[in-house]
C-alpha cells in the first residue's frame, strides 16, 4: 500500500501539474478575522527588541566561542563547542527567517546585514533561499510546489536521524552551491527563482565555496581542526537545534489545504525557546500574517487564537502528536491528523476573497474620469485605503500630507490588495511575501516583487479627495 501512495514531491514532476490543475498554486487562503485598525498596530515595527535579541544571540556566540577557545584540550571543550554549534548553526535560523521576511528590524539595511550573515552561518545561498521561503508560503505544504517539506510521505525516520547532524540536508546543500558557483542552477530552482535574480546564486555560489576554502587551507596550514570548528562545521553539529524546532512546525499535518489552521501548528514554548525561535512557535499567526514582526505574534494569537486549533500546551506534547502521527503515516500515507480544533469540525474557510481585511473605501462619485473618495478630513496620516471602482482596484495612501494612489494588487501575488498592507518610509508592504513599492513610482523596492506598479494622479479639490481612473492620465 505505501508504494502506491508514495508521492512526487519534486518540484518538476507529476504532482506539480496536479496542484496547478486543483488550483492550489498562488490560490486564496483562508484568513481570520482581525480589526484592521488593530492589525496595523500589531505589523509596526522597530529596531529596539531586534537589537536586543540579536545583539544578545551574537554576543553568546562570542562568549561559548571563547569559552571553548579557552577550554581547547579538556572535555570542557565538548559543551563549550556544542552550545557555539547550537547558536551558530541551530539560532540562526529564527534569525535568517525573520530577516528574510524583513520584519526583525524596521531599518531595511539591517535586517540585510542579518539576513547574508545567518545565511553564511547556515550555508544556505541567500537568493536561492529567500526564493524558496516565498513558494513555502505561497503554496505551504502542497506537493510539487513546497520545496521546504520536511517529512514527505511515507516519512523516513532514518533521514530524520541523519538530519539531526544535517548529514543529509546539508550535504544536499553543499553540494548545490558548488554547482551554483559552477553556474548550474537546478531546473527545481529554477522553477522558483527569478531570471532577473539567477545571476545572484552564481556569486554567491563562488563566495561561499572560496569562504570555505579559506576555512579548509587554514585548518590545513595550522594541521588543526579548530578554524573548521568554528567556521563550516557548526552548520552541522549545531544543526539539531534547527531540526528540533522546524518540526513542529508542519510535520504529521494536512497536504494540498488552502487553510493554515489544517497544516500548520501553534505550540506554547517557554521563554529561552521563544527567545532561541523568535516567538516562531506561533507558527499558524505568522503563515496567515507575514507582515507582523515576531514580538508581536503572542498578541496576535491573542487576537485570533478562538479561530485556531486548541494549540500544543507544550513542545513535548507536540512532540508526542507529531511522532504517533507520523508513525501512522510510515504505514499509511494519507493518514492526517484530525480534532485539532475543540469541536469536531474547524470553522468553515470564508474563501473566494482575495482581501483579508481592507474595505473598500466610498466612493461618492465618478465624474469625467475623476472618483470622489470624500473630504481630506477623512483621512489620516500614514494611512493606506483600497477603492475600488467598476472592474478595477486602487490603493490610496496619505504620506508626509500628501495622496499618491497607485493599483491596488501586488503585481507578485497577482491576488492581495496592498490596502492590507503596511506603509514603511515611504513603501508600501505586501501582506501576503514581504515585497516593498515605492508608494510615489510604483518601482520594487524589496524582493520578491520585480514588476512597478501603475500610478494614478489625485488631486485635492474644494476640500475633497478626487483619484483619476479614467485611464489616459495614468503613468
Amino acid at each position: 500500500m505505501t508504494s502506491v501512495l508514495a508521492r512526487d514531491y519534486g518540484l518538476a514532476g507529476p504532482e506539480t501539474k496536479r496542484a496547478i490543475d486543483r488550483g492550489l498554486t498562488e490560490a486564496d487562503w483562508y484568513t481570520s478575522a482581525v480589526d484592521p485598525a488593530r492589525l496595523k498596530e500589531l505589523m509596526a515595527r522597530s529596531d529596539g527588541r531586534a537589537i536586543v535579541d540579536i545583539g544578545l544571540w551574537l554576543l553568546l556566540i562570542v562568549a561559548a566561542g571563547l569559552l571553548g577557545f579557552a577550554s581547547l584540550g579538556s572535555w570542557w571543550a565538548i559543551p563549550a563547542f556544542a552550545v557555539y554549534g547550537a547558536l551558530w548553526g541551530g539560532a540562526a535560523d529564527s534569525r535568517w527567517h525573520e530577516c528574510s521576511h524583513g520584519t526583525a528590524f524596521r531599518t531595511g539595511w539591517l535586517n540585510t546585514v542579518v539576513y547574508y550573515m545567518a545565511s553564511f552561518m547556515l550555508l544556505r545561498d541567500p537568493t536561492v533561499w529567500r526564493w524558496s521561503h516565498v513558494r513555502h508560503h505561497s503554496d505551504t505544504i502542497v506537493v510539487g510546489r513546497d520545496p521546504e517539506i520536511i517529512f514527505p510521505r511515507p516519512p523516513s525516520f532514518f533521514n530524520y536521524g541523519l538530519n539531526i547532524f544535517n548529514l543529509k540536508a546539508g550535504t544536499f546543500g553543499l553540494r548545490r552551491t558548488v554547482r551554483h558557483a559552477f553556474g548550474k542552477i537546478s531546473a527545481a530552482d529554477l522553477s522558483y527563482i527569478p531570471e532577473s535574480e539567477r545571476h545572484k546564486v552564481v556569486v554567491e555560489g563562488r563566495a561561499y565555496v572560496a569562504m570555505l576554502l579559506m576555512v579548509v587551507v587554514l585548518s590545513a596550514a595550522t594541521r588543526s581542526i579548530v578554524p573548521l570548528l568554528y567556521v563550516g562545521l557548526p552548520t552541522f553539529y549545531g544543526f539539531w537545534l534547527v531540526l528540533f524546532f522546524g518540526t513542529t512546525q508542519h510535520a504529521g499535518l494536512q497536504e494540498d489545504v488552502l487553510d493554515h489552521r489544517l497544516n500548520s501548528r501553534t505550540v506554547y514554548m517557554n521563554p529561552v525557546f521563544r527567545f532561541l525561535y523568535l516567538n516562531m512557535n506561533y507558527h499558524i499567526e505568522h503563515h496567515m500574517f507575514p507582515t507582523v514582526p515576531y514580538p508581536n505574534l503572542s498578541s496576535l494569537h491573542t487576537e485570533i487564537k478562538h479561530d485556531l486549533p486548541t494549540p500544543s500546551p507544550s513542545t513535548l506534547a507536540a512532540y508526542r502528536e507529531i511522532f504517533q502521527t507520523l508513525n501512522r503515516q510510515r504505514h499509511d500515507p494519507s493518514f492526517e491528523l484530525q480534532g485539532r480544533f475543540d469541536g469536531a469540525d474547524y470553522p468553515p474557510s470564508k474563501g473566494g476573497s482575495i482581501s483579508a481585511i481592507a474595505e473598500s473605501l466610498p466612493v461618492h462619485a465618478v465624474d469625467d474620469g475623476w472618483a470622489d473618495l470624500g473630504s481630506v478630513d477623512g483621512f489620516s496620516e500614514g494611512s493606506v485605503g483600497r477603492v475600488d471602482v467598476a472592474e478595477s482596484t486602487y490603493a490610496l495612501y496619505v504620506v508626509a500630507g500628501q495622496f499618491y494612489a497607485t493599483d491596488g494588487i501586488c503585481t507578485h501575488s497577482r491576488r492581495v490588495h496592498l490596502g492590507d498592507g503596511l506603509i514603511i518610509d515611504g513603501q508600501i508592504e505586501c501582506p501576503k511575501h514581504n515585497g516593498r513599492f515605492d508608494i510615489a513610482s510604483g518601482e520594487p523596492t524589496r524582493a520578491p516583487v520585480c514588476e512597478a506598479l501603475s500610478t494614478h494622479e489625485v488631486r485635492i479639490e474644494n476640500g475633497r479627495v478626487r483619484l483619476f481612473v479614467g485611464g489616459e492620465q495614468d503613468r
